[in-house]
């Protein structure tokens, strides 16, 4: 595999599984089951790198996450490029992009940020780099030092150098999920939880049991139930002592 498209598969790109013997179809920044691993904010109208650097270094310095890549959208805008190392559900990215943008942009107008994919992922960023068909201007990825000078043309002329684009790619870090539910959740938007594991109802032993009475209208199971209880050692012990006494024989009948 070439240098570009494989830091583009490390960082950003899905591929589904294939079964045995179909096509292998190209990977995408969305899987079949509507989840992601890129993450892309741009700003537009004008793309300021002064305002986006906010988010840029934001995300380093209080969320302790990788740099994001920068990219130049080859339109109108500039685009901070978030690599997950785990795919989650495109709803899920949407609010993570947003939090950002309200923890980190609070001041700018909200229809000049872009937040890619939408929850419904109607719309999704476009590859980078790419060339734009009504232009014939070039996406890229861009260095940060680089990121300003762009401010008024966020595009290139001409298509960019690859081992340039896989060089810029190659120092990007995924972001671990532990970092990302971290980020979430000082962002303000909790990582979804796991459902708690469903712990066995243990039947509420009483605290007089006529052994022969149960014998005779439950056919025996009443005394395999207790000794069940009585040998599991995850029941309460108390509930434990209760069926060893219920299994005592009358006090009148012990020997």
């Amino acid at each position: 595999m070439h240098k570009l498209p494989a830091e583009l598969q490390r960082l950003y790109l899905t591929r589904p599984p294939v079964p045995a013997g179909a096509e292998t179809p190209p990977p995408s920044l969305a899987g079949p089951d509507g989840t992601v691993r890129a993450l892309v904010m741009e700003l537009a109208r004008t793309p300021d790198w002064e305002v986006l650097s906010r988010v840029w270094q934001g995300v380093q310095a209080e969320l302790d996450l990788p740099a994001p890549a920068i990219a130049v959208s080859g339109t109108d805008a500039l685009q901070l490029w978030f690599s997950l190392a785990e795919p989650v559900a495109a709803a899920q990215a949407h609010a993570f992009l947003k939090g950002l943008r309200q923890r980190f942009l609070p001041d700018v107008d909200a229809r000049r940020v872009r937040l890619l994919p939408t929850p419904d992922l109607q719309r999704q960023a476009q590859p980078v780099p790419a060339a734009q068909a009504d232009t014939g201007n070039w996406s890229a990825f861009v260095a940060p030092d680089l990121a300003p000078v762009f401010g008024d043309t966020p595009w290139l002329d001409i298509p960019p150098n690859e081992e340039g684009q896989a060089n810029l790619l190659r120092g990007i870090a995924v972001t671990k999920k532990a970092a990302f539910d971290a980020a979430l959740q000082a962002l303000g938007t909790p990582a979804p939880r796991a459902a708690p594991a469903v712990q066995p109802q243990v039947p509420k032993l009483p605290r007089a049991l006529d052994v022969p009475q149960v014998l005779e209208a439950a056919g025996g199971e009443a005394v395999r139930f207790l000794r069940r209880v009585m040998d599991d050692e995850s029941v309460p012990m108390a509930l434990r002592i209760e069926a060893a006494k219920a299994l005592l024989p009358p006090s009148g009948q012990r020997g």
